[in-house]
């Protein structure tokens, strides 16, 4: 499988362009944390949330789990950061591989086909999430569905420029459609996961899931 260069680790900015110079200090500490991300999404990748300990963590890091500690209070709160930064990485794929204009179909399936392949790599990371989002706080739900906001924004421009363009009918509930494509598109993951689905059943079936859901906004011509 073809990496993306968006898989690899973020570099974290030592002095910031937009905002306050930090000191010595302050920069050993961002480089700290962002060392402690980097090994946490290996191991997320790898073995899931549940395997992936805090000593396993620090080990990759090559630093102590008191070193973890002093930057996450937990390792929920480790793997909300490693959510926010992979959602912010696959909103950017996503977002780069819709077209400008075409078929809203077409658009659709290549942004979100770009989203497969970005995140196939590390399965049990995406399994971790949509697991996790069944046993979580409330106040923790609702972080992560805001990590979400890019994608379905996303989602909702093809959709709206279907309405203005006449494929799709005037008064097409968008945000209800473009629910109902996350939804598909997140679900699948199950094939992947216990069936063995590669990108392309993948595709074949995200195809046929947009297929049944955008016939009902068509519009009639």
């Amino acid at each position: 499988m073809r990496e993306s260069s968006l898989n690899a680790p973020f570099e974290p900015v030592d002095q910031p362009a937009d905002g306050p110079r930090l000191n010595r200090r302050q920069a050993a500490k961002v480089r700290t944390r962002q060392k402690v991300l980097d090994a946490a999404r290996d191991l997320f990748s790898e073995r899931g949330y549940d395997p992936a300990t805090i000593r396993d963590i620090a080990k990759g890091a090559g630093m102590s789990t008191g070193a973890v500690f002093a930057n996450f209070q937990d390792k929920a709160e480790l793997f909300e950061a490693v959510l926010a930064e992979n959602m912010e990485r696959l909103t950017e794929v996503v977002r780069a591989s819709a077209a400008s204009s075409g078929p809203v179909k077409e658009r659709l399936t290549t942004a979100l086909d770009a989203g497969y392949h970005h995140t196939m790599g590390h399965l049990p990371l995406m399994q971790a999430i949509v697991a996790r989002s069944w046993f979580q706080p409330q106040q923790a739900e609702q972080r992560a569905r805001g990590f979400t906001k890019g994608l379905l924004s996303v989602i909702g421009e093809v959709l709206r420029d279907g309405v203005r363009s006449g494929e799709l009918k005037q008064d097409v509930d968008t945000r209800l459609v473009g629910d109902m494509v996350w939804d598909s598109w997140l679900t699948n993951y199950r094939g992947a996961a216990y069936d063995g689905w590669d990108e392309k059943a993948l595709s074949e079936r995200l195809s046929r899931q947009l297929d049944v859901i955008l016939a009902g906004a068509a519009a009639k011509g």
